[in-house]
């Protein structure tokens, strides 16, 4: 009789474990899901930047590639800063979630120069497209200075 009492016993405790394993699992889930869209995110302003420097030789069409692609993923980020998704190796602050609307204005800067920047790339003028490659990793930088941690 005490074998029933036992199972019964280790089943309600997994049941009533789950919602916080899945809770877990949401949280880690979204700080996968946001470092891989700055990962891609890095992906594209790494021959942009070198671009723009004079390290690599300009193309046009690469360029405004990878600036579209930045603009895309721009938008995406702000999904993955749930409640409570400030769990293992993170370099978010905690001021992301203590200050969201400010972090929000700081994305949203984010999402309109990435914009202005892909419609620019369009014109394949480089002269005119560092001004605003410079906007857009000041609002990269605007994010990083304050919300997250080196």
């Amino acid at each position: 009789m005490r074998t029933p009492t036992v199972l019964a016993g280790m089943a309600l405790a997994a049941l009533l474990s789950t919602p916080a394993m899945a809770e877990r699992d949401q949280a880690e889930n979204a700080l996968e899901y946001r470092q891989g869209v700055f990962n891609a995110m890095a992906w594209s302003f790494g021959p942009m930047a070198a671009m723009v420097k004079n390290k690599m030789p300009y193309d046009a069409a690469l360029f405004t590639t990878h600036a579209e692609r930045v603009a895309f993923l721009a938008h995406l980020p702000l999904e993955g800063f749930i409640p409570d998704s400030r769990v293992g190796d993170t370099t978010a602050k905690q001021d992301v979630w203590d200050n969201a609307d400010d972090f929000k204005a700081k994305m949203e800067t984010l999402i309109e120069e990435s914009a202005r920047l892909a419609t620019i790339s369009k014109g394949g003028d480089l002269d005119a497209i560092r001004p605003q490659f410079g906007a857009v990793g000041n609002s990269c930088k605007s994010c990083h200075d304050d919300y997250r941690t080196e």
